[in-house]
């Protein structure tokens, strides 16, 4: 076991920072780590063999001492489980291998973002290499809207499909899907929250459908997708198909599952943790071109971490279907052809660029918003313009929704339609209530999960809606304008070493439901202070500790961080700092670096 210093312990709230440099309190994670009493933490780490750094954080974040090597080193076989869990997988998996044997054209839909975008493209990877002729479509945000349309389908068929999947999408597409024919040539793989008990009569899995009880509701669609080809392999591997046809290598498919779940901000727990932990392993073997490329255009450093997927190249994945060509996505993750790969990376990198300037720009206005709806008392944010492009309503809600701790919801008038995108804050369940809007005759579309949904409604009925939503989330009129931060241990800055870095690591892959530590520093001046990079939003400090140890700082998107001008305080007041302690390779080196989130003065 390493000798790493163990976490200072520190009464509450941390540091006696009740407000920082962004208004925010630092309160410990857990209670447990407040108390000074590390007997149980201590006796996980002996019982594990890990250092008391990381047991104290375990036992924090509820993970029991018997489970620990599990949690450090997730692995498929500790938790798949039996496809057939899934209602109507057994159906799903025998009507593909029907299709594989029978050679075929099958054509699949998918959704405009990166969990549609993945799904489709291990679908289509995997039913070619099956042997059958695949055709896949992606809709034009746009021009068709979210979920699968009539003319795409039709479409779809009369390129030959005698089978037709929808993937990331389908699920509330009832009246259309039943009107398509046969109930067996339509299969929904889907785990979007159904708008009640109604589904359409063919064959749909999802693990939020209100009948399937496999527990499996925190799945991304591509997980669900990923599942289903193994329930197919096993139903051709049972009829002896593969005693003359080579079986697919499934889990080399386990790249786009990692960056699906990452990216649609699925919990990592679980199979979500395995899927994610190995799909990584296989995204840095670097295996496929598409996502090597982009990672390369993009200058990811560490294409195989979670924050690369996350803000490097599902963004870019993602830029496609916002404000252009829908299907770029899935074509550069099909591609084995490197010109084609790189002209399509550095196209999507090129659209992210203006999608960016688009996002730039309503940001603005939607702050403003933001801003009057807040000193109005509403619990749940609506903002919507004329001239907002409905490509980025999404990423300008996360924005909002960072900045004022609320539910929020961005949409674009066009025709005197609003169609938008919502996102939520943890405890608060967005999909219900866009559901419940839609059950009441406010929304012509609508429906989503927890933490993000889409609606649709007619712009004379936005106040109605508004009314509606301040109703149903009023509980979020209780939430502090600024959340409360949690942190996860003290270190002085001597004690902020590359080692203890390492060792936090070692609790990765984080993501939403196991976020990654949080450390405070205490007592340190920002010396030195720089802002780098090409839009000079990103701020470089040099952290120094009463002790004279020196640190090297990095904050994002500074110009939107209240807490900033603290740090470029040219008087150096003394401070403590919040965030996360990352050694990182660079050109060949270990660089110890300290994100950070938040400041406070003493």
């Amino acid at each position: 076991m390493s000798d790493a210093p163990s976490l200072i312990a520190s009464p509450e709230p941390v540091l006696s920072v009740h407000s920082s440099g962004s208004g925010r309190a630092w309160v410990w994670r857990d209670d447990s780590l407040a108390t000074g009493d590390g007997r149980l933490a201590l006796a996980m780490a002996q019982r594990a063999a890990i250092p008391e750094i990381l047991a104290r954080i375990l036992h924090s974040r509820g993970v029991d001492a018997t489970r620990v090597a599990a949690f450090l080193d997730p692995r498929l076989r500790d938790w798949l489980p039996d496809p057939s869990c899934l209602r109507d997988m057994d159906r799903a998996s025998a009507r593909l291998a029907e299709a594989v044997r029978a050679g075929e054209t099958i054509g699949v839909f998918g959704d405009y973002d990166v969990d549609g975008a993945c799904g489709t493209t291990i679908l289509t990877e995997t039913l070619r290499d099956l042997g059958c002729a695949v055709h896949f479509h992606i809709p034009d945000r746009q021009k068709e809207g979210y979920g699968p349309n009539g003319p795409a389908l039709e479409g779809l068929r009369e390129k030959g499909a005698t089978l037709l999947i929808c993937v990331d999408c389908g699920t509330a597409a009832v009246s259309l899907l039943d009107r398509l024919g046969e109930s067996d040539d339509i299969i929904v793989l889907d785990h979007h929250k159904p708008d009640g008990a109604v589904l359409p009569g063919c064959i749909v899995v999802n693990p939020n459908r209100l009948d399937c009880d496999s527990g499996l509701g925190h799945l991304c669609a591509t997980s669900v997708a990923f599942l289903t080809l193994i329930a197919t392999c096993r139903a051709l591997r049972l009829s002896g198909w593969f005693d003359t046809h080579e079986e697919p290598a499934l889990l080399r498919k386990l790249d786009l599952v990692a960056l699906a779940t990452i990216c649609d901000v699925m919990p990592l727990r679980d199979l979500n943790r395995a899927f994610v932990a190995q799909g990584l392993r296989v995204m840095g073997r670097g295996e496929r071109l598409g996502l090597a490329t982009l990672a390369s255009v993009a200058g990811v450093k560490e294409t195989a971490s979670a924050m690369a997927c996350g803000f490097g190249i599902g963004p870019r994945i993602n830029a496609g279907g916002r404000i252009a060509q829908a299907e770029l996505g899935v074509t550069l993750l099909l591609s084995d052809d490197a010109f084609e790969a790189r002209a399509l990376a550095e196209k999507l990198d090129e659209i992210n660029r203006q999608r960016q300037t688009v996002e730039a720009d309503i940001l603005t206005e939607a702050y403003q918003q933001a801003e009057a709806q807040l000193e109005a008392g509403h619990a749940a944010l609506f903002l919507h313009g004329e001239d907002w492009h409905p490509g980025v309503v999404g990423i300008v809600a996360s924005r909002v929704r960072e900045r004022c701790n609320r539910p929020v919801l961005v949409g674009a008038v066009q025709d005197g339609l609003i169609k938008g995108s919502a996102r939520s804050v943890p405890g608060i369940d967005i999909g219900a209530a866009i559901i419940g809007a839609s059950q009441s005759g406010l929304l012509l579309t609508g429906g989503g999960h927890a933490m993000a949904a889409g609606f649709s409604l007619p712009q004379d009925k936005a106040q109605a809606f508004h009314a509606f939503l301040d109703d149903t989330l009023a509980e979020a009129r209780q939430r502090p304008r600024h959340d409360a931060l949690c942190i996860d241990g003290i270190l002085s800055l001597r004690g902020a070493t590359a080692e203890i870095a390492t060792q936090l690591a070692r609790l990765g892959p984080f993501g939403a439901g196991h976020e990654e530590p949080i450390i405070a520093i205490s007592r340190v001046r920002a010396v030195k202070t720089e802002r780098i990079g090409r839009d000079g939003n990103t701020l470089r400090v040099i952290l120094q500790g009463e002790d004279g140890g020196r640190l090297r700082g990095l904050v994002f998107r500074a110009a939107d961080k209240a807490y900033a001008a603290l740090l470029e305080d040219r008087a150096m007041p003394v401070l403590h700092v919040a965030g996360q302690l990352r050694c990182e390779q660079w050109q060949g080196q270990d660089m110890l670096s300290f994100f950070i989130l938040d400041a406070a003065t003493i």
